[in-house]
């Protein structure tokens, strides 16, 4: 059976609810089409049990719900943790953590992600050079051939940023992270090359704190907000710690984050500036 969150179970459950009232279907209705005992529907929509993403299916098809990306995204949502089914990420499940393939099924079902980054270049900014360096400092001893496919899934993340529609990105880096050098000088240019042209898409926005701001809220840690369509209550926060990540879904937590994250963004440079400045940081890496 699906172990997802409890909140995230009576989120799911609440949308399920909603949908049968448009259809002016009763619980007991439901069931009999499906051939289930009305317990179980009620069950589902009081997020007291979990379904599975074929249920959920089943139930969206006799709600007559046709809209993909709102189907696609209940029937994640089904699965553990909100990382069930069968995305690409499921080819790499003896390589990656249940944790990690969780965040890339709510990264890939997202309509918008902001994030805060205070060391390293967000993942779906990285080149392959970089994203290598990273790997392999933060995994010390990993073997070549692991390093190898995971990089390879960090760039496959990427996909999203040129999906149709794509992922609207926004990020706000701390400008340590532009001087940090990981994998040496020509890594790091590389590297800032790749962000002065990513910031250019209209649907990515990119902002530098720069260190004349100081202390500010999130110094201690960066975070991630993940936001969806057609479902605005199902954002969920993600903090990522050493060995596992925590994932915030209170409205409470939503509502502090999302805060923090304007209080960034006012204090940040410009898109335009932190692009002159990612410029000018890039040309003190010189290729050797």
């Amino acid at each position: 059976m699906p172990h997802g969150p409890v909140v995230r179970r009576r989120k799911l459950g609440e949308e399920l609810r909603s949908l049968r009232h448009t259809s002016g279907m009763t619980s007991r209705e439901v069931a009999r089409l499906l051939g289930w005992h009305q317990s179980k529907v009620s069950r589902i929509e009081t997020g007291a049990s979990g379904v599975t993403p074929a249920d959920v299916s089943r139930l969206l098809d006799v709600y007559a719900v046709r809209d993909p990306q709102l189907r696609s995204l209940l029937e994640v949502l089904a699965g553990s943790a909100g990382g069930g089914g069968s995305g690409w990420w499921h080819a790499y499940r003896g390589l990656i953590p249940p944790q990690y393939r969780d965040f890339i099924s709510l990264e890939s079902q997202a309509s918008t992600v902001r994030t805060l980054e205070t060391s390293v270049v967000p993942g779906l900014l990285q080149t392959a050079g970089y994203a290598r360096a990273v790997t392999r400092a933060s995994l010390d001893g990993l073997p070549d051939g692991r390093l190898d496919s995971l990089v390879e899934v960090r760039l496959t993340r990427q996909r999203v940023l040129r999906a149709s529609p794509p992922l609207r990105f926004t990020a706000v880096l701390d400008e340590a992270v532009l001087h940090r050098e990981v994998g040496g000088p020509e890594v790091m240019r590389d590297q800032l090359e790749h962000l002065t042209q990513v910031a250019q898409l209209q649907h990515v926005q990119l902002q530098l704190l720069p260190f004349s701001v100081g202390g500010y809220v999130g110094l201690t840690g960066p975070f991630v907000i993940f936001s969806f369509p057609n479902i605005s209550d199902l954002d969920v926060v993600v903090l990522d710690h050493l060995t596992s990540s925590l994932y915030l879904e209170r409205r409470e937590d939503l509502e502090a984050y999302s805060s923090a994250f304007r209080t960034l963004q006012a204090h940040a440079l410009s898109p335009e500036r932190s692009l002159d400045l990612i410029t000018e940081i890039g040309r003190s890496f010189r290729r050797s």
